[in-house]
């Protein structure tokens, strides 16, 4: 059967493809099952990987952690990561299913599972119509690897867009997104990536294509030196264990106060219903993390458009 994708081509530049995102998607797919019982699924995010990919999952997934020292620095950043996801996974899709949108965009999409596992956004699966954007690079090597996956959703579009460079507007709308209807956008672990003027033409962009009742879910790093500290180790460990940093291609540029974040999303009309210490998500759902690793865990602000 075809999958109902509808594909916006585009060239692919010489930008590498995201090696965040396959953390990220390696991250879920520890998490599976083992973290937030009850809360957390994603049998998607293993399918997304490739088989050296899965072998360190698989890894991760052990009770008892390896003896060897280059092991082990991959499973305490593996399950780590994990932890992570997990807690931004529910707290995202929670708030997807608060707004029933029927239209989502997923920004900087990476290897994200949604299109194959978002049953519940608070409106049949079938009702959904989601765009990911991402860079053009990034979303080749996406579709390669889900080309035996069939949504689950009603349409599944890709736009191919370079953040700061192409305006996400213009590409949306060539790609059939609608701005008279409402729109859930997601902006997941993207924010500490971009400057802040390139955050405020993002925005700039969702604005234009917001009709009311759209509502803006977005991930973001409050200013930590820990943070810092946490990246330098991760390169310990690449250079130790022989790998690459995942993170080198992808410094960190950006990081706001809770305070500078509403005047943000406010300045783009934008109302912020809330704004979440993603540690007490964490603890919610019952996900348990050393202090080390509750640094990275960041806020999730989250703001509507009034009618």
């Amino acid at each position: 059967m075809q999958s109902p994708s509808r594909c916006i081509m585009a060239a692919v530049t010489e930008k590498a493809a995201s090696r965040t995102a396959i953390l990220v998607c390696q991250g879920r797919a520890v998490a599976d099952d083992r973290l937030a019982p009850g809360y957390f699924h994603d049998p998607i995010a293993i399918r997304l990987l490739r088989e050296d990919e899965r072998a360190a999952v698989r890894r991760a997934r052990e009770e008892a952690p390896p003896t060897g020292w280059r092991e082990r620095m991959e499973y305490e950043l593996l399950t780590a990561t994990s932890a992570v996801l997990a807690t931004r996974t529910v707290a995202i899709d929670e708030e997807l299913r608060a707004a029933g949108n029927r239209q989502v965009v997923l920004l900087g999409a990476g290897l994200d599972g949604r299109a194959w596992r978002l049953r519940d956004a608070g409106r049949p699966a079938t009702e959904i119509h989601l765009f990911e954007v991402d860079h053009p690079a990034s979303q080749s090597d996406k579709r390669a690897r889900a080309r035996d996956l069939e949504p689950v959703i009603a349409d599944l579009t890709y736009v191919p867009v370079e953040f700061g460079r192409d305006d996400p507007a213009v590409e949306l709308a060539a790609a059939g997104h609608r701005d008279d209807i409402a729109t859930s956008w997601v902006w997941e672990g993207v924010l500490p990536y971009l400057t802040r003027p390139q955050v405020d033409s993002t925005l700039t962009a969702v604005r234009a294509r917001s009709a009311a009742g759209s509502r803006v879910i977005a991930t973001y790093p409050t200013p930590n030196r820990f943070a810092v500290l946490g990246r330098a180790g991760m390169r310990v460990f690449s250079r130790l264990s022989g790998g690459r940093d995942p993170l080198a291609d992808e410094p960190h540029l950006s990081a706001w106060s809770p305070q500078q974040m509403r005047e943000t999303v406010s300045r783009h009309g934008f109302e912020v219903t809330s704004d979440m210490e993603m540690i007490e998500v964490a603890r919610r759902l019952g996900i348990e993390f050393r202090q080390s690793r509750a640094y990275g865990l960041g806020r999730m602000v989250v703001a509507d458009l009034p009618g």
